[in-house]
């Protein structure tokens, strides 16, 4: 599933290319992925320019000449591609904005969780959804204040997108690795220290994934990320699930209902 890393790649894809172009016209395989109708949605789209592209979390948000925002979500299997003819369609391009220049940029998605539509302007659409700030523009006096008072265990606050947008259970997982917490602790526990390390932790693990273009085998050996059992054939099998610092076996619990990696050494309870 696509998450903040995969986003701003595809924020930084589309600046690059698709930014400042003027939509002429869109195709639409199956309207029950837009969250506006077919109709208001050409109409609103056609020969309007795309002037501005911003990321909220995982949301992607298009503002066009006209003053509305075009709202992409990418579900499970979401992705863009720039191109020119017919012939170089990607495989499941559900929506393909059609531009004065020639160009087309496509919406793939393979498995049709993806949805798009227009908001009346960003603010709005923060509110709707209860948005709280980007996991990578929150300060550490702001994630302090909004944590510190709270009794939940900490990596379920991580995953609440009205405290902080972005962060899906792979990350936060990774996040509370690094800083050495204990996923279950809750948050009006930690020390200064603590938050200042979570902090820190967040903004490593969210650039790093992003340098590398949200491309996990890459990620540096020291992430949890290659010992969670996923199919990373540069590992041996005697190396999964084993945490990357004691070799010590990784233990499995639920956080808050969702599944959670952690080790028991670096990681205390």
């Amino acid at each position: 599933m696509p998450e903040l890393p995969e986003v701003e790649t595809y924020r930084r894809y589309f600046t690059e290319t698709a930014l400042g172009q003027i939509v002429t016209r869109i195709e639409v395989e199956d309207q029950r992925q837009l969250t506006t109708d077919f109709d208001t949605l050409q109409q609103a789209l056609k020969g309007a320019q795309f002037t501005e592209v911003q990321r909220i979390g995982k949301h992607f948000l298009i503002t066009l000449s006209t003053g509305k925002i075009l709202v992409l979500h990418f579900g499970m299997t979401g992705d863009l591609a720039y191109y020119r003819d017919d012939e170089d369609t990607p495989r499941f391009a559900r929506v393909v904005f059609y531009f004065k220049n020639g160009f087309r940029l496509a919406f793939i998605d393979s498995r049709k969780f993806g949805r798009v539509g227009l908001a009346e302007s960003v603010e709005a659409y923060r509110q709707e959804k209860s948005l709280g700030p980007d996991a990578l523009d929150i300060t550490y006096p702001q994630l302090q204040a909004s944590l510190e008072k709270r009794k939940a265990p900490i990596k379920s606050l991580l995953l609440d997108q009205k405290i902080l947008a972005g962060i899906g259970n792979w990350i936060a997982d990774e996040v509370l690795f690094q800083a050495q917490l204990f996923p279950a602790k809750p948050a009006n526990q930690l020390t200064p220290a603590e938050f200042q390390r979570l902090h820190t932790a967040i903004q490593n693990v969210l650039h790093t994934a992003i340098e590398q273009e949200a491309v996990y085998q890459n990620f540096p050996k020291s992430f949890l990320i290659h010992a969670r059992g996923w199919d990373d054939a540069a590992l041996k099998p005697s190396e999964r699930q084993v945490c990357p610092q004691h070799r010590e076996r990784l233990q499995l619990s639920k956080v808050g209902g969702r599944t959670t990696y952690f080790c028991p050494i670096c990681q205390p309870e």
